[in-house]
Formats: structure tokens, sequence, C-alpha cells
């Protein structure tokens, strides 16, 4: 299956467009002569609603809207616990943590370790999260990428992913983060836009002519035990969404090491002009995740019943996609690609400013800030050439691309969320303690995964969550070093946010929970 003339010209006017708007904001942004500030973090200069937006489309790629409707397919409902839980964690991390990290002023999560612990707990999560970002995220977005490119237009995996990766560097190597955070805006309309019409298309066909309400109507009825938002134990998927285990349990850990000290999300957010800013920023992303189930996971739903003789779950997106007419899959395939390209250029960049200003720096400290930002553009460079080769080999074989990515990552948040906790809001933490939070949610991970392999790793995370917690506890106590000397002066900083923030925070809660209890 092919794209029509019509298609092509869509997307060719959406590249364009892109490439020239990234272009145009390089050059009015200092061109060759931008210092590290300008780069890797748009100069402080982002307004709320290219923080939000730019938040969105990191997040949404190719192992989301493909991904996660392939989960919806398998699973059904119950995985957008992972989107309507990330609005809640949105409002979190913009009320507890972002006062912390905008008052210390820092470039990269891994800097705000050095500055609180020490250069050991730096470089250790530095390397990580580089590892991270190239073999799993990256890996993971470009192939899931390809494969929608794969199915709609026939251009093999290898291809796809080298003009995916082309792409990406035309429009984001130049001009950095603030080329990245104001071309989002023009990626998250038309990701909305064109998820939504997917929707409602697939809604119309299965509603036969009667509309979109009756669509949906048709999947209640006929595919009801895909609205479970809860899944019992008797569910084939329990081990992926154990009951309440994920209200209560690891689900919060996943999504405050995701949202709150991942550097390619959080980065946006210390782009801010100030904290208020960064907050309506947060808040307008919060929305956005509430409505993100409509177009990555109920398309997998309606692809049960248009779609029933699937030979995997992650080829409902593209096999919807390929149903479209003439026109609307351009739309829609653009949107797809804009996703995509969006998260590439946000992980690419966030391994750039980690490598750059957690490692090279350390290193090269005499340079200047062009050699820095040179230095970036290379190091993104080569993270996307590393990813190109190694998705297939990493990839290939798996049926839930979204599944692999919570797993893998399961082994370490656990550790990533107790050094970062303790780390801001127990002034005793000490980096031995936090080295060991760390080390041990790698081992603990390992150990729990072989000896209670029917344990949903959902649950695993949270046992090692607080394994790891008492553990950090246990050493810091041992070494009895009192207030640590880099510990967070918490009575200099104010968690008071403004009312218009509250107010939409109880509003968003207020959605979520009406959401639950329609369909628990």
């Amino acid at each position: 299956m092919t794209l029509s003339n019509l298609d092509l010209a869509i997307l060719a006017i959406y590249v364009l467009g892109l490439v020239g708007l990234a272009y145009y904001i390089s050059r009015e942004e200092k061109g060759h002569n931008k210092d590290t500030n300008d780069y890797f973090l748009a100069g402080n200069t982002l307004p709320w609603w290219a923080i939000g937006a730019s938040l969105i489309a990191a997040n949404i790629s190719a192992e989301q809207i493909i991904g996660m409707s392939g989960s919806g397919y398998a699973i059904g409902m119950a995985i957008a616990a992972y989107e309507w839980m990330a609005a809640i964690t949105l409002l979190l991390v913009g009320k507890f943590c972002l006062p912390i990290f905008l008052k210390r002023k820092i470039y990269t999560m891994p800097q705000f370790l050095q500055q609180r612990f020490d250069n050991r707990v730096r470089t250790t999560m530095a390397l990580f999260w580089m590892a991270v970002y190239v073999f799993v995220n990256l890996t993971a977005v470009l192939w899931l990428g390809a494969l929608a490119i794969n199915t709609v237009t026939g251009v093999d995996m290898t291809t796809s992913m080298f003009i995916l990766a082309t792409l990406s560097v035309a429009y984001s190597l130049y001009g950095g983060l603030k080329a990245v955070a104001y071309t989002d805006i023009i990626q998250v309309v038309l990701l909305v836009g064109g998820g939504l019409f997917l929707s409602f298309m697939s809604l119309d066909m299965l509603g036969a002519g009667n509309g979109l309400w009756a669509g949906f109507d048709r999947l209640l009825t006929e595919v009801p035990e895909k609205f479970d938002m809860i899944l019992t134990p008797d569910s084939p998927h329990y081990v992926s969404l154990p009951g309440l285990s994920v209200l209560l349990g690891g689900m919060w850990i996943m999504n405050l090491s995701y949202w709150g000290f991942n550097q390619y999300i959080i980065q946006r957010t210390l782009a801010a002009k100030d904290l208020a800013e960064a907050q309506k920023g947060i808040v307008f992303a919060a929305f956005l995740k509430v409505l993100m189930p409509v177009i990555v996971v109920l398309p997998g739903i309606a692809a049960v019943l248009l779609l029933p003789d699937l030979s995997k779950p992650d080829q409902a997106y593209p096999q919807l996609l390929s149903m479209m007419p003439s026109g609307i899959k351009g739309l829609i395939f653009a949107a797809l690609v804009a996703a995509i390209l969006s998260s590439l250029a946000s992980m690419t960049n966030s391994v750039a400013t980690i490598f750059t200003m957690d490692i090279y720096s350390q290193f090269n400290k005499d340079q200047s800030q062009q050699h820095y930002v040179k230095v970036g553009r290379i190091v993104s460079l080569v993270a996307l050439v590393i990813a190109v080769f190694t998705a297939k080999p990493l990839l290939g074989e798996f049926d839930q691309a979204f599944q692999y990515i919570q797993e893998f990552t399961g082994f370490f948040t656990p550790g990533i969320v107790v050094l970062f906790l303790l780390g801001m809001f127990w002034s005793r933490t000490t980096a031995t303690a936090a080295l060991v939070a760390a080390i041990s949610s790698a081992v603990l991970s390992w150990i729990f995964k072989v000896a209670l392999p029917e344990m949903p790793f959902m649950d695993r995370v949270g046992l090692v969550f607080l394994s790891c917690l008492a553990l950090a506890i246990v050493v810091t106590l041992f070494q009895r070093q009192g207030k640590h000397p880099h510990a967070v002066e918490l009575s200099d900083i104010s968690f008071e946010t403004r009312p218009s923030f509250n107010l939409y925070a109880v509003l968003i809660t207020l959605i979520v929970a009406a959401f639950y209890i329609a369909w628990w």
C-alpha cells in the first residue's frame, strides 16, 4: 500500500515547513554563536505554551502511538493508566520538584546530583542515562517509526530509520532546544489533530454510518472487557497491569522517574523564563495527557473489531492508517512522523547535553562555549547513528515494544526515585547512600525477577523501591554524618502555587477520577 500524490504533498509540506521554521528560529537566535545556555536550555526564554507542547511532543512518539495502540489492542483501556496517572504526576512534579531544580539553576539531572552529593553520583547516573536514551529510547522510537513507514509505504525498515534520523538532524542539530521546543508546537497541533481524526474515523467505520457514538457504543457492547481499568488476577494481562497496584504501587515510581527526573523530559521546564511559567506549562501538559488515551489507546481498541486477525498488536495503528482515505492518510501519517521526529530530537539533544555538560566538560574545562556546542552537535549525530544500527537487534523480536521499554527501565527507576527524593527532602542523605540505592535497584530487580518470575513487573518496581529506600536510610544512619553539607535548604524554597495552578490541579484530578469510576 502506498501514499497517493495528495498524501505525499501533505507530508512534503509538513517536512519543508518544519525544517524551514527550525532554520528560521536558529538563525534568529545567534546561529553559530550560541553558547551552552542558548543551545541546551533555549536561553531560559521558553513560555508556558512552548513548554507544555514540547513536553507532550517529546513524550508522545512511536513507542507511545504505535506501542500503546498495540497495548490497547491486546489489553484495552487499562493501559491508559500510564497517561492519566502521568497527568497527576506532572502536577506533583510542578509543585514539589521544579522549585528546587530552578532554584539550583541546573542544566542537567546529573548536575543536580553533583551539587547535592558528589561527582561519583553525577558520573554514574550520566553514563546510565546516556546508555538508556541511546539503546532503549532512541532505538524504540526509530524501530517503531520505521515499522509505521514500512507498513504504509513499503519502504524497508533500515531505509525508513535512516530517513527519520536524517529529518531529525535536519531540523534540530543546528538550533538546539529552542528550535526543538518551538517546532514542537506545530508537532503537537498535528499530532492531536491527526490522532483525533484517526480515532473518529475508526469509530465512524464501526458505527457503519450511524455516527461516532454508535461506533463507541458498539465497542462497549462487543468488547466490554477492553474498558476494564482495573484488571483482575484472572486476566491474561494482569502481569502487565496488576490491578490496584497500578493505582497504589509501582506506577507512581515509574511516572515520578520519567516526568520528574528524566533529562529529555524535564529539560523543557529547566529552560523556562521562571518558575510560574514552568508550572503553567506543566498544567498545559497535564491537560493534554488526559486527552492522550483518545489518540493512542482508543484506535487500538477499535482495531480489535476492525482488524481482528493482526499477527502482532503493534500493527494496529499502521494498519488502521492504511485504511484511511487519501489526504486524511497523509495528514495522519504526517502527525505520526511529527511525533517521531520530535522525540528523536528531544532525546538526542538530551544525550548531547548530558555528555557535554556532565562528562566532557569535566575533563576539558577551559574550552569556549561554542566548542561545547559543537561537541554537543557531534554527540547528537553519533547517538542517532548508533541507534539506527542497534534498533533491529534489540527490538526486532518484540510484539509490544511499549511494554518492553517499561520492563527494562523498571530495573533502574526505583533507585533513581529514591536518590532524588531523599536528596531533595532528607538533608542527611549521603552520597554513598545514593550510590547504594542506584546500584541496588538493578541488582535487586534482577534477583526478584529470577526468584519471583510470576511477580508483575510493576509490583517488583514497588518492592525494589521500598528496599532501596530502606538501604539508603540504613547506610545514611550508619555513616552518622549529620546534615549533609550540600543538602537542599528547603527553608529557602517556596512550594506555594498560584490559585490558577491549584484550580486546574483539582479539575484534572476530578476528570481522571471520573474515568476510573466509570470504567472500574
